[in-house]
């Protein structure tokens, strides 16, 4: 099992607050730029660190929405050559980032600006190894493996979800079988991340509802995945306070700035504690149930995230409750956080039992062997076994 991504020294003490918006600091080493509109600044980042030849890695979706356009403006006003390949599509394959490679070749590019969801950021990180050091994206499978330099780059996320922004993985799926690969590298990392709330204003409801239980996911199993650091709990507690009291306001028709603001920061410091900590079961079920039935991730993990807490909580019920207790919540039975996250769930409209995801039982036992090979479950905090994920499925069947 490969080891997490090297930590990088992050002070420990307070983090920036919503109200200080807009603000420029530094998160767990990267530098974030948060606040409504801060898209206009990507073109002075850019050139600050050093780009001149610029590819914009998104998807249709933003291109649609106009912020695509946006992006390439701000590059432009400061003279920057900019192409953008639009071509990502949810769950990105080897065959997205060498169309996105050969793009960047063509273009003789020397920056890369990640622009969308989890999978448009995921995808520029893939193109970015592919373009540096060559070879196969299996070849980046585990922990910094790539022994050239990689280009610089920056992050945009477009939804409050993944967190991937914030960490130095790229989730790419093998295009022959559509096995998800952890490639991993601490050159992977985006150098800065603009968090422009503004952007999540054309997001779909269902799509913000999935990516935002994605982040929810995130938050719980983060904090307490085995190598959690305080640093890491800092930021998963954070992240569970601001996203489960802004996810129903946030999907609601009268969503304002400071809900949309609350899951963007709290979805980036989710996978912040994912970069200094890890994942666990609820994640290793998942990946099979998107591989086999091709159901969206934030839906998967979303069905088994309960069930993980209560299989957990019968050994760790303390560090779910110190959980509640740093994101200055009442103190709760694991039981207690796993309904919570169910009625949250519920809020999102998101099916609540594998049958309702259209899974047949049938093929929960296979599942249940994939799951025991994710590398996400050696970092749960109970130690499972395929018996004991297949118990899960069956709960949540």
């Amino acid at each position: 099992m490969p080891p997490p991504v090297p930590r990088r020294a992050t002070a420990t003490g307070r983090l920036p607050g919503l109200d200080e918006a807009p603000w420029d600091s530094q998160v767990n080493g990267t530098r974030v730029l948060f606040g409504e509109g801060r898209l206009e600044a990507l073109g002075s980042l850019v050139k600050d660190l050093g780009g001149t030849r610029v590819l914009v890695v998104t998807d249709p979706g933003l291109v649609k929405a106009g912020h695509a356009d946006r992006a390439r403006s701000a590059l432009r006003k400061k003279s920057l050559a900019v192409a953008v390949f639009s071509g990502v599509e949810e769950n990105p394959t080897t065959l997205h980032v060498a169309a996105g490679v050969e793009m960047a070749r063509r273009e003789k590019i020397d920056f890369i600006v990640g622009l969308g969801g989890g999978s448009s950021l995921d995808c520029a990180k893939g193109i970015n190894f592919i373009l540096t050091n060559g070879g196969e994206m299996e070849d980046y499978r585990g922990t910094n493996r790539a022994t050239l330099p990689m280009l610089d780059s920056v992050g945009v996320p477009s939804t409050a979800g993944t967190g991937s922004e914030a960490q130095a993985y790229a989730l790419i799926a093998r295009a022959a079988d559509k096995e998800k690969m952890a490639c991993g590298d601490d050159k992977a990392r985006f150098r800065a991340v603009i968090l422009d709330p503004g952007l999540l204003v054309s997001v779909p409801r269902r799509v913000a509802a999935v990516a935002g239980m994605d982040a929810v996911a995130h938050a719980v199993e983060s904090f307490v995945s085995l190598p959690a650091d305080d640093t890491a709990r800092m930021f998963a507690a954070e992240a569970w306070r601001l996203l489960s009291t802004e996810l129903a306001p946030a999907l609601g028709e009268s969503a304002g700035e400071a809900a949309r603001a609350g899951m963007l920061w709290g979805a980036h410091l989710a996978g912040a504690g994912i970069d200094r900590g890890m994942l666990g079961a609820a994640h290793a079920c998942a990946n099979p149930l998107t591989a086999r039935h091709g159901i969206v991730h934030g839906i998967a993990v979303s069905l088994m995230v309960p069930h993980v807490v209560r299989f957990n909580g019968e050994m760790i019920a303390a560090a779910y409750a110190d959980l509640q207790t740093r994101a200055g919540m009442t103190a709760a039975s694991p039981h207690e956080l796993a309904t919570r996250v169910e009625a949250l769930r519920e809020a999102c409209h998101l099916p609540a039992t594998l049958a309702d995801a259209g899974v047949d039982t049938s093929s929960l036992p296979a599942m249940a062997e994939e799951a025991a090979r994710q590398w996400t479950a050696g970092f749960n905090p109970r130690p499972v076994t395929a018996v004991d994920l297949l118990e899960l499925y069956r709960q949540a069947a």
